[in-house]
């Protein structure tokens, strides 16, 4: 935490004269209805142990020191002094440099709200006094344009919303607003949540049916207004909302970008999601982080707005991508060209792009449609790319991160330290400390438990405080205790999520991935020791009046099973994959003799697992005679070394 001690003083003296930005206003803000499962709040679930706890406290000590380090040197806050005339020079960076940082004032507000953290509070507030001073009187706030009105960052455009199809004005914007909510809910400052509101006020003046009537090129703002109108409920931001959602897919007047650019791929419709209305949308297309914002956008205005039609084509996109376009670990986008979706069953493994911030979006997006649906097949693909597809994303140690996912590697393929595009280490920084947020969601009468994860809630139900404390070793076993701590009796339905790698023929939902073998036994759940019976296939539901001091225990057996992939993935085809429980495993070559050129799998080979304390922050490793493999997502935090998910079967 020096880091933050170190830079306050710095910081604050940009600002100086501009402290009373951080005095509340003293509005009270409303919150509006949720979703029929609504998650619990970060301020009322803690991680206690397990597997999640010492990751979210490198996530505190390393990686988000790590990147606001980055963020001071290269540039990225100092743009915001120069545009606030507090210094001078020259935009450094990107278009899309400023929503980095405010990534990463969103990942603080979560880490303050899972503990207090007086030092990094204080360097939040000074950069956010710098944001503030950054922003225009009318509530523009994009420094490559403030810092010089005729910028000429490539691709910012010469004026204002010039091309929002390529400027990421409209996008930064969105990452603003998720932070400014963020914020205020952490600590209750309403200076960051001000700016945005002044900004969102702009953009609805500009942005309407008697003004520009245009989408923006990167979805991202959509989500943030719904959190504003979650927050204020204020339909105003919700309808603006709807407003971008319902420009896709219109004509627009706007030249092409020059062939042979860095941006001409922007003149492909579907590369944006913008080659058909929103309601007409039903295949997965384009770049795939853009698409996973997009779809979040839509969830959220579907529900909100009772909009049937969005509603169905996010269903329809989902079964869309589980079925072709999914990988095993839950990545999404497999070409590198637009960072884009392929066609049906294209899924090449050594040049996967399976983009961290596409597996932050997947989890985003499959989060939502649990809380509209409350069907657990979508936490079946969320639990899946959190623990494969996102946390590879990061090394162990928390300081260096994967851009593109690959499930194959010869050997040349490493973390870095930080990117020029840095969004995927920011979408790092934000959804692990928000990681309690998805264990427990409920409504009037029910508590779902949804992830197996070591943890404590508070929460009410009737005017009731409920507590409960979970304990696991998940996902490296699959005993669960569920422990009730109220002190008064409360009456409601848990519903315990029973997760579909356990329940189901395959893998992940859908056909994609199927077991080499299925074999399921109905979990038995037992409520002060004495078995349960319960009426649901994806849930445990559980109805009493629940007391201090009751206990349900239950557990789902975690062992390697094999996996084959849909005959029409070419690439898969001829090759199985290990997974154990929720993880999807890997071969390095530095297990297996140097290589894994030469592993071969077969139906009838017996495997063995057991867990390694000292290896690789500890694990358990699958072995058989002829090799070994760890969890995915800890591979390449050796050194250089070939990898592989899928190997050949053995003929």
């Amino acid at each position: 935490m020096k880091l933050f001690a170190d830079k306050i003083v710095r910081i604050t003296a940009y600002s100086a004269g501009i402290l009373s930005l951080l005095v509340s206003c003293g509005e009270t803000v409303q919150e509006s209805d949720g979703y029929p499962a609504e998650p619990l709040p970060l301020s009322e679930v803690s991680i206690t142990g397990g597997f999640w706890a010492p990751i979210l406290d490198t996530a505190r000590m390393n990686t988000l020191p790590h990147i606001l380090r980055f963020c001071e040197e290269t540039g990225r806050i100092h743009n915001f002094a120069i545009a606030a005339g507090l210094s001078s020079g020259e935009h450094r960076g990107e278009r899309y440099n400023d929503s980095d940082l405010f990534k990463a004032i969103e990942g603080s507000a979560y880490h303050l709200r899972n503990a207090e953290d007086k030092i990094l509070e204080s360097y939040i507030d000074s950069l956010i006094m710098l944001i503030a001073a950054a922003q225009e009187e009318d509530g523009y706030i994009y420094t490559p344009r403030t810092i010089d009105p005729e910028t000429d960052v490539p691709g910012a455009g010469r004026k204002r919303w010039e091309d929002v199809w390529i400027s990421h004005e409209l996008y930064n914007a969105g990452h603003l607003y998720e932070a400014a909510v963020a914020y205020y809910e952490a600590t209750g400052k309403r200076a960051l949540l001000e700016v945005a509101l002044k900004n969102a006020g702009l953009v609805k003046s500009v942005f309407n049916e008697d003004g520009l009537k245009l989408a923006p090129g990167h979805p991202e703002i959509e989500i943030g207004l719904v959190k504003l109108f979650n927050l204020t409920g204020d339909s105003v931001y919700l309808e603006q909302a709807r407003f971008f959602l319902d420009q896709r897919g219109k004509e627009a007047d706007r030249e092409p970008v020059p062939a042979g650019t860095r941006f001409d791929i922007y003149n492909e419709p579907s590369y944006l999601q913008h080659h058909l209305p929103v309601r007409e949308q039903k295949e997965a297309v384009g770049h795939a982080v853009r698409a996973m914002y997009l779809y979040s956008g839509m969830t959220d205005v579907g529900f909100y707005c009772s909009d049937t039609a969005l509603m169905e084509r996010t269903v329809d996109v989902w079964n869309d991508i589980v079925s072709s376009k999914m990988y095993i670990t839950g990545g999404v986008g497999a070409s590198h060209r637009g960072e884009s979706f392929s066609d049906p069953y294209v899924l090449p493994n050594k040049t996967a792009y399976c983009e961290t911030c596409a597996a932050a979006g997947n989890i985003f997006w499959n989060h939502r449609m649990f809380s509209r649906t409350t069907e657990t097949k979508y936490l079946d693909v969320l639990e899946t790319t959190l623990y494969n597809g996102l946390l590879s994303g990061v090394s162990l140690d928390g300081r260096r991160f994967f851009y593109p996912n690959p499930l194959e590697s010869e050997g040349d393929y490493e973390r870095s330290e930080w990117f020029g595009c840095a969004c995927c280490p920011g979408n790092v920084a934000r959804v692990i400390p928000s990681i309690p947020g998805y264990i427990y969601s409920k409504n009037d009468y029910t508590l779902f438990v949804n992830l197996f994860v070591e943890s404590e809630a508070t929460t009410s139900f009737y005017g009731k405080e409920f507590r409960i404390r979970q304990e696991t070793n998940y996902p490296w076993d699959g005993k669960v205790r569920l422990t009730i701590l109220n002190e008064k009796p409360v009456r409601i339905k848990i519903r315990i999520r029973i997760p579909g790698w356990w329940r189901s023929k395959g893998f992940l939902p859908g056909d994609l991935y199927p077991y080499t073998e299925y074999e399921w036994e109905r979990t038995t759940v037992y409520v002060n020791g004495r078995k349960a019976k319960y009426g649901f296939t994806s849930f445990v539901e559980l109805d009493k009046k629940w007391k201090n001091g009751d206990v349900i225990e239950f557990e789902f057996p975690i062992k390697p099973k094999l996996v084959k992939a849909d005959e029409r993935v070419e690439a898969d085809r001829g090759k199985m994959a290990l997974v154990r429980g929720p993880l999807v495993y890997a071969a390095e070559g530095i297990d297996n003799g140097g290589t894994v050129q030469n592993i071969m799998l077969s139906e009838e080979q017996p495997f063995t697992d057991e867990f390694s304390p000292s290896l690789l922050n500890g694990i358990t490793v699958i072995r058989s005679a002829e090799f070994m493999a760890i969890p995915y997502y800890a591979w390449a935090n050796r050194g250089p070394t070939d990898m592989r998910v899928w190997m050949p079967l053995k003929d």
